[in-house]
């Protein structure tokens, strides 16, 4: 460090003393003091030109103090300032660091825009000064967040679960919900944060996949909060199949014991029976809050936050804060889990949109297209890149191994091994090395390619060569991960993997994609809540819309609605949001009517609609299903034996018609879950908790004296509709949970409407007599078996749509060109619903705005010359791709055709083509006959 200041001096006055600008050895980083022999880093400095820098040293001979040599490491390290040593420079493999970095400045950037989108996001909660779970103190409990840490291959023990006190691996793990939520005497955050009890479940799941059977997890809760799609499917599944022990019970203190550092829990089980349990790590679930700098922000942009300090909006507009053009989307707005956040965040840009649709494209910069490569005639050069994914491969595969194996393999001319192949400095490698070594096929062995595959292929469009040039092997979910416990054969796998995809690819050829062009219209199919907010969005960024309803009226489930979560007249809005449309001159609204017919495929549709015994055929780009739910009606509960025993929504109608009756009501009482997370129906409805205690509020307010009962099995009140729990418990609705097994009972004796429940606290039967039931009914979709044979679409076990992926794509079929919201994707409420219908106008626009877009290349072809005519491809497509040439036509009349915008590549019709006419690009005979031949060969 010494030498260094020396020598500075004489850089300081441009002055360079003799002898020190001898070239070292190539690649030297490093000055070696002769007199200690002390090694420092080399030296360089940023206050003269580069070109006269001093960039290497040799041996210097000067004194050295080991504590000033030590002072100065420290003080670099603890960043108090730079000493301009450049070998974080030289380190960082990612050239994502320059002395620049260090010297930057803040400066005021001044930007015009037309709106803004705000997605501050939230923080987790910090449990530092809870006393009661001593997080500070005792260093076996941890978060959520630092335990998810410890499961990723990117964490501090690469994916291995270790006990922060000792490193040894746990088997007994509790899990303490709603630490920073649901909670006044420990924090300020009332609120529900929605995702805890969904990512505890997962965590314990995965943590047992990890250590083994013999691993113990237990979760210990108020209540549990699996309101998403298939989220109560995989909570049952994690309770009765994967071992994780479910304890309603709040946990008080966690003690520890000082030698092993066990932690000791004490709790009271539903029976009044007090346990004691040792645990060797607590993960405490802590809640998601507004960060201080988001709460700063909100005051500068002088937008309003709710109580709780989350962004403030409405139910009929949730991305829209209380400034005109400034929206929000994700966690700011509110506590959410991903699915949602990627809906908010399509939504808001949807309504961004619609005030700047006048301006589209006027500041649109179009890529450089890199000239395709001609390959014709050259010998296959492959590259293989092998993925490390942090240990997720790494940890199970010898990638070196299997990387030096690529090597030696037919056409292989590059090999290499990266950390995350993915990754934005590994892209430009992959570029980098296909221009150097000339590189005519690459091969990919990491993840899987459901997600992966299109941006390594947009990799390769990056260096000039054609995306199908290229084959991905998933030596992750198909090796690492089910082969844990085998890393010998794993290796060997990964081996086999890589060869079989390098004799694929070697015979890969450049495909094109046809190129077609987008009928700038819509069709919106539900003239509910959501479908006339996906025609509205459309139609105000200035796209011609359908709007299609089956019924003589708009509205949907709507109309049966009194009031949302945020006490909002859900009639009144729902006219306001009715009239919008009606006066939208884009919008082409189509009452009584059905789509008999579609034909064509993504930005080419063809819909025929029937109304009143004459059809019309209208042609469209997108398409947007919005078909809705309705409630289930129930076969339980004497409904339908007596007129007191109503259902949610013929309640909300009493309440629409203020219905006078309801004043006399003495007694009340609303059962939950009828219908739903059973066996015939294993999903929570999403809506039924929060509308019940609303409705139960609305009757306490008619009638203060009326005894209100909620028979409940877990009150799902997520997010900051915990306050309506909350506001319910406090004017003294009472609610009394029961079990699955232990359903209330209701009777009709002597003209009295009885229902007999058992008392989880006293463990004894109680029969409450009420002069008004109200049954919380299941959410089901609406029967669509025509549009899904019309659009090639599919649906869940429950019936409701299937979207194209559950975090990814969900507002998107799997189906190019169409798109879905509302009740038919999931039970969910009015401000949910209308973000989704957003949101998928948000995505409809993406592809009626590109006015072109391009097909796959991996599609059938069919060589007519051998075709036999036979018509098995016609009649097996699902997509309705294939064809016969007319009888007309010059050459091959009669024999198939494959028309390659409806082509999905699924391959049925070359599996089952009895002459072999059919070929699959990309997937041809030889190519997997290669593979399998491959296969067959000794690693």
């Amino acid at each position: 460090i010494r030498a260094a200041k020396y020598i500075s001096k004489f850089l300081q006055a441009e002055q360079l003393p003799d002898g020190l600008l001898e070239e070292p050895p190539p690649g030297s980083n490093w000055m070696k003091i002769a007199e200690n022999e002390l090694e420092v880093p080399r030296i360089q400095t940023s206050t003269i030109p580069m070109e006269k820098r001093l960039s290497t040293f040799e041996e210097v001979t000067l004194p050295v103090d080991e504590n000033e040599a030590r002072n100065e490491a420290s003080r670099c390290l603890n960043c108090a300032g730079c000493c301009e040593c450049y070998q974080c420079v030289a380190e960082c493999k990612a050239d994502a660091v320059t002395l620049e970095t260090h010297m930057q400045k803040e400066e005021t950037i001044t930007i015009g825009v037309g709106s803004v989108v705000l997605t501050a996001g939230l923080e987790p909660f910090k449990p530092d000064n809870l006393d009661t779970y001593q997080y500070k103190e005792f260093p076996n409990v941890v978060t959520s967040l630092e335990f998810e840490r410890y499961l990723s291959a990117g964490g501090p023990t690469t994916g291995h679960i270790e006990r922060p006190s000792d490193g040894s691996e746990p088997k007994k793990v509790a899990w303490l919900q709603c630490v920073g939520s649901r909670d006044l005497n420990q924090c300020d955050n009332e609120y529900c944060s929605s995702v805890c009890c969904m990512y505890a479940i997962k965590e314990a799941v995965i943590a047992k996949e990890h250590i083994g059977n013999d691993f113990e997890p237990s979760i210990f809760y108020m209540d549990i909060r699996t309101h998403g799609k298939d989220y109560e499917k995989y909570y049952e599944n994690a309770k009765n199949e994967q071992g994780v022990r479910f304890v309603r019970s709040r946990i008080h203190t966690i003690t520890e014991d000082p030698v092993t550092k066990d932690l000791g829990l004490r709790y009271v089980t539903e029976n009044g029976k007090i346990i004691d349990e040792t645990y060797d790590m607590v993960v405490l679930s802590v809640g998601l809050q507004t960060s201080e700098s988001s709460i700063e922000l909100a005051k500068k942009l002088e937008i309003n936050l709710t109580s709780c300090n989350f962004c403030e909006t409405t139910s009929f507009n949730p991305v829209a804060t209380s400034r005109d053009g400034i929206f929000v989307c994700g966690a700011f707005q509110g506590p959410k889990d991903i699915p949602q956040v990627v809906i908010d965040a399509s939504a808001a840009a949807s309504a961004a949109g619609e005030i700047l649709s006048s301006v589209r494209g006027t500041e649109t910069k179009t890529p450089e297209i890199v000239p395709e490569i001609n390959i014709a005639g050259e010998p296959p050069r492959i590259g293989v890149f092998v993925c490390s994914c942090g240990s997720n491969i790494a940890g199970t595969v010898d990638v070196e191994q299997v990387r030096k194996y690529a090597e030696t393999l037919p056409y292989v001319d590059f090999s290499m091994n990266n950390l995350y192949t993915c990754s934005q400095d590994a892209q430009d490698n992959i570029v980098r090395f296909i221009k150097e070594k000339r590189l005519n096929r690459v091969v990919v062995a990491a993840c899987t390619p459901k997600t992966h595959e299109p941006l390594f292929r947009e990799t390769l469009l990056s260096s000039g060569l054609n995306k199908y040039l290229f084959e991905m092997t998933n030596i992750r979910n198909h090796d690492s991960w089910v082969h844990k416990a085998q890393p010998e054969f794993a290796t060997q796998k990964a081996k086999d993997l890589v060869r079989m995809a390098v004799a694929k690819v070697a015979l890969m050829v450049p495909l094109e994609e046809a190129e077609l062009q987008v009928n700038q219209s819509a069709v919106v199919i539900g003239g509910g809540v959501a479908g006339l907010v996906a025609a509205d969005a459309l139609a105000s960024q200035g796209y011609e819309t359908h709007l299609l309803e089956r019924s003589a009226e708009l509205g949907g489930q709507a109309l049966h609605l009194y009031q949302t979560s945020n006490d909002e007249d859900v009639q009144e809005n729902l006219a306001i949001l009715i009239d919008s449309v009606k006066k939208n001159a884009n919008v082409h609204i189509h009452m009584d009517t059905k789509l008999t017919n579609v034909e064509g495929f993504v930005g080419n549709f063809t819909s025929t609609l029937e109304s009143n015994g004459s059809k019309i055929s209208i042609e469209h780009g997108v398409a947007i299903i919005a078909t809705g739910g309705m409630p289930a009606s129930p076969d339980e509960y004497c409904y339908g034996d007596d007129e007191r025993i109503i259902t949610s929504s013929e309640l909300d109608i009493k309440l629409i018609q203020k219905d006078s009756s309801l004043k006399d009501v003495n007694t009340a009482v609303f059962i939950q879950c009828v219908g739903s997370r059973n066996s015939e129906r294993p999903y929570c409805s999403r809506v039924c908790c929060t509308q019940s205690i609303e409705n139960a509020l609305h009757l306490k307010q008619l009638n203060p004296d009326m005894n209100v009962y909620i028979l409940y099995r877990d009150i799902r009140t997520y997010g900051e509709r915990e306050l309506k729990y909350k506001k319910a418990r406090e004017v003294g609705v009472i609610f009394i949970r029961y079990s699955l097994d232990r359903k209330p009972k209701v009777s009709i004796n002597n003209g009295e409407v009885s229902i007999n429940i058992i008392d989880h606290i006293l463990d004894r039967e109680i029969i409450l007599t009420t002069d008004l039931l109200t049954l919380a009914t299941a959410i089901i979709p609406n029967k669509v078996d025509q549009l899904l044979h019309f659009f090639k679409l599919s649906t869940g076990e429950e019936g409701f749509l299937a979207e194209r992926h559950a975090k990814l794509g969900p507002c998107e079929f799997a189906s190019d060109g169409v798109f879905l919201c509302g009740l038919a994707h999931y039970p969910k409420p009015i401000d949910e619903s209308i973000a989704q219908a957003k949101a998928a106008a948000s995505r409809a626009i993406t592809l009626l705005a590109r006015k072109n877009i391009h097909t796959s290349g991996t599609i059938a072809e069919v060589d007519p010359a051998i075709c036999s005519a036979c018509g098995t491809c016609i009649a097996i497509c699902p997509y309705s791709a294939p064809s016969f040439i007319e009888e007309d036509a010059r050459f091959f009349p009669g024999k198939a055709q494959i028309n390659p915008i409806l082509c999905k590549g699924c391959g049925l019709c070359v599996s089952t083509c009895r002459s072999g006419a059919l070929h699959l690009k990309g997937f041809d005979n030889d190519q997997i006959l290669a593979q399998i031949f491959a296969l067959s060969e000794a690693a």
